[in-house]
């Protein structure tokens, strides 16, 4: 099955900063031309109960299959053809029922049909786990043979290619049943029920501002005040926002626990030495470019530390602490961003990705409605892009608030809806899907092509610092603080896979520890207090299995390519060599496996040179940010 949403709370990611009430604009308020329009997937929620059914209904034609896939190329090309066609309706339906959802998480209705159809997709996935045994009976020798009598199946080669690839991981038919069975009724339990509870059951806290403002402190509300100029209102809304995921470390932490138990469950019934391998294997990543990442960050931990030291000199603090860090550390240079401009800087940015790729994005956000833009109450937190939807074009979610870091949001979702776009236009659906390991190559690329726009179209030094500022912290985050993650995610497993609990004091103090390295506390160079060692249970990214890492390895890789694209536009005879590799990739889908698709961008992330080139880039940032504030003799 597709991967139906790109990005899950990228908001605790991507610091969405205090202000811009005017342009807060809530949803239901909000003219039509900048929310999804539903209708387009299906007329109304009869249509889609009627379409739902009728899938159901079609499960046991997929069925029909099982025990004859090697009688002829003919019925293999049929039996492939039918679960191809048959997975992108499910596709489809899922989207309608998912996007209806996270619009209004508290519409009980919207939860049903949620849940109805992920009933009906794992009947589906119960029903074809025999396919991939009984591809690997027939064998790579036959297959080849129904290729050439049947040149319907090329397209199919990919596909096959990656199951037979992974023979020795994959079971029996009996035993895939009975692996699909687990997957579909209870291994998304601990994700679904920790989903359930953070947005829409957890009572968050009532904070009063310095202002007089009352403010409920929910994630969104996080997102937004922990960014408050004043300092003392920063403190009470980290103290109040953590100390109640603190209430409740125990039954997070028991969530958790069980997803990684779900995740050992795979790793022992398909044979892996660990769960780290198990999870990359499906892509073919070598687990060392994980580590590997690891490696080079604690390695260059101290160029992180520099820029936190950049941070506590602009700040004009004595002392750095952690409730700090989503401060502006420019002040008197904010500006709000209606989502019309918005639209217009991300089009002028990616400029350097020539006429097609803007009018492609222009007609998305213009006349195709790809974007919602607005928050709304119940409306799920963060952003995403989704290509689910083949046959039509992708979705983006958001919750605009109108200062810069929304609209670089809106360009690293807009990075992800074109790449489905280009890939749903140029590969069949089978080969269309692509691994989030490239897929944040495409919104990071966009991100930087926007900084350096803004930056290009910018003389005055404020400004200037403001745009660098939030590159670094866009580094801080993405680079360093995923990696974070990744570190935290590859411990909690190996303690699981060696025999030990994960109970919430033990994962507060393993995550605490890991923020008291990365940022230097014992240096100096960032106070940690102990109530944040609880930020583990605020990040929905650990429900995914390995996924944070791909945010690092990605941004390192679309720093190489975006300064090769850019250093194309500006030669006085452009070559468009690097541009073009570049677009390929976002065309190829998983036609390729992803390693292979950045090295032929020109990026080989199986080395440690495209990350040195980050550390550059970082540094010269630093170095620049440095100049102007000795020329303002700060």
């Amino acid at each position: 099955m597709r991967r139906f949403i790109l990005e899950v709370a990228m908001m605790a990611m991507f610091s969405v900063t205090a202000g811009a009430p005017a342009l807060a604009q809530e949803r239901g308020s909000a003219p039509d031309k900048y929310k999804w329009d539903l209708t387009q997937l299906y007329k109304d929620q009869a249509s889609w109960e009627a379409a739902k059914d009728a899938f159901a209904k079609r499960i046991p034609e997929i069925a029909s299959y099982k025990g004859r896939l090697g009688e002829s190329a003919a019925l293999f090309y049929s039996a492939l053809d039918t679960f191809a066609e048959m997975d992108k309706e499910l596709s489809k339906l899922y989207s309608y029922a998912s996007f209806s959802y996270d619009l209004n998480t508290r519409d009980s209705a919207a939860q049903q049909r949620a849940q109805a159809i992920g009933q009906v997709a794992g009947d589906f996935g119960t029903a074809v786990s025999y396919m991939t045994p009984e591809i690997l009976a027939v064998g790579e020798e036959k297959i080849s043979a129904f290729v050439k009598a049947e040149p319907k199946l090329k397209p199919f080669m990919p596909f096959l290619g990656n199951i037979l690839r992974m023979k020795a991981h994959t079971l029996s038919p009996a035993e895939e049943r009975i692996a699909a069975l687990a997957q579909s009724k209870m291994g998304g339990a601990p994700g679904s029920i920790y989903n359930v509870f953070t947005n829409a059951e957890m009572p968050y806290p009532e904070v009063t501002l310095s202002t007089g403002e009352k403010i409920r402190m929910d994630a969104q509300a996080y997102t937004k005040y922990r960014a408050l100029g004043d300092r003392a209102d920063r403190d009470l809304v980290f103290k109040e926002f953590w100390d109640k995921y603190g209430e409740f470390k125990r039954t997070l932490g028991t969530t958790l626990y069980n997803a990684v138990k779900a995740h050992t469950f795979t790793k022992e019934a398909r044979h892996y030495d660990s769960c780290l391998q198990a999870a990359l294997d499906r892509d073919n990543i070598p687990t060392t470019v994980y580590t590997q990442l690891i490696a080079d960050v604690n390695a260059n931990l101290p160029t992180l530390h520099r820029y936190l030291k950049l941070r506590q000199r602009m700040m004009g603090v004595d002392q750095l602490r952690y409730e700090d860090l989503y401060a502006d550390i420019v002040k008197g240079v904010d500006r709000d961003y209606t989502a019309d401009e918005a639209m217009k800087l991300v089009l002028a940015a990616v400029a350097p990705l020539g006429k097609e790729y803007q009018e492609t994005l222009a007609n998305g956000f213009y006349n195709e409605r790809w974007v919602d833009f607005f928050p709304a109450q119940g409306k799920r937190s963060g952003a995403y892009s989704s290509g689910s939807v083949y046959d039509l074009h992708p979705y983006e979610l958001l919750n605009y608030m109108g200062r810069y870091e929304d609209v670089s949001t809106l360009a690293h979702e807009s990075g992800h809806s074109m790449h489905s776009y280009l890939s749903n236009t140029h590969q069949p659906y089978v080969s269309a899907d692509y691994s989030i390991f490239v897929a944040e190559v495409a919104s990071t690329c966009n991100e930087n092509l926007l900084l350096h726009y803004m930056l290009d179209n910018t003389k005055d030094d404020a400004t200037r610092l403001s745009l660098l500022g939030n590159y670094l912290d866009g580094l801080r985050q993405t680079l360093f603080r995923q990696t974070l993650f990744a570190e935290f995610e590859l411990k909690i497993h190996e303690m699981v896979e060696h025999g030990q609990p994960l109970t919430g004091d033990s994962l507060n103090a393993l995550y605490l520890g890991l923020l008291r390295k990365y940022y230097g506390e014992k240096e100096g160079f960032c106070k940690i207090d102990d109530r944040y060692g609880v930020e583990w249970a605020y990040i929905p990214h650990f429900y995914r299995n390995f996924y944070v890492f791909e945010y690092a390895t990605s941004i390192v890789a679309s720093t190489s390519i975006a300064n090769a694209i850019r250093q194309e536009e500006s030669a006085k005879k452009p070559s468009v060599k690097a541009r073009d590799a570049y677009l390929k990739m976002l065309s190829s889908g998983s036609s390729e496996y992803p390693v292979q698709l950045l090295k032929d961008a020109g990026v080989d992330m199986t080395t440690s040179v495209p990350f040195g080139a980050a550390m550059r880039e970082m540094n010269s940032v630093m170095d620049e940010m440095d100049a102007i504030l000795a020329r303002q003799k700060k």
